[in-house]
């Protein structure tokens, strides 16, 4: 799902990059040391998934992990999928760097997406629950992240909307195989590390108490 270099009009490639700068900069300001290790280990795990290519006509797939990374993650999905994104641009020419804010907006806000809106289920005590929120995070990711580079490759150039349609289906049955690989982490993880599933709790901080 990576953009290749000159497929993409300038606007399109301003606007990501603006998009993605703007993402970046809240997930480091959201996130905190404790974070660190997560966020590693999740961009590692991108690195290394999105490598194997399976070609299918004139586009390729491959897993995201986009979904798993923005459950866990939240904000720092955005940092760290960039850092998984520019060590395979400039390791191995996947995609470019005047893609690179594209590419990461397109796999970076739909695991922040699906962290909202699957968070509290994957936290909670059913295990069917947490695995259908599991699968829904990772089929709804990879859905939104080939709509979002179908739509950009569209805006760059109609002639592109039969290669757009063609992303579109060729990522069907990867939506289903990364729902099952990250329904099935999460319910993993919901045994063995509750915590790293946990649901940040509203709290405020004593001296915030005094002051209210």
């Amino acid at each position: 799902m990576h953009v290749a270099e000159g497929a993409l009009s300038a606007p399109v490639l301003l606007g990501g990059a603006a998009l993605a700068a703007a993402g970046v900069g809240l997930g480091l300001k959201k996130m905190d040391l404790e974070q660190i290790p997560r966020v590693a280990v999740l961009s590692s795990a991108f690195f290394v998934a999105s490598l194997i290519h399976v070609p299918i006509g004139p586009s390729s797939v491959h897993l995201i992990l986009n979904g798993l990374a923005g459950l866990i993650l939240g904000w720092a999905v955005f940092p760290a999928l960039l850092i998984a994104l520019l060590l395979q641009a400039i390791l191995f020419g996947f995609g470019g760097l005047s893609v690179l804010g594209v590419n990461t907006l397109v796999m970076a806000w739909p695991g922040l997406a699906c962290h909202y809106l699957f968070r509290s289920q994957v936290s909670g005590q059913r295990q069917g629950l947490v695995f259908a929120a599991g699968f829904g995070a990772g089929a709804l990711s990879v859905g939104l992240a080939g709509l979002t580079l179908a739509l950009a490759l569209f805006f760059s150039n109609q002639n592109f909307l039969g290669l757009a349609k063609v992303i579109l289906a060729a990522h069907l049955p990867v939506m289903v195989i990364e729902g099952l690989v990250t329904g099935s982490v999460a319910l993993f993880l919901r045994r063995v590390r509750p915590e790293i599933l946990e649901a940040p709790l509203l709290q405020s901080r004593p001296e915030e108490v005094v002051r209210a």
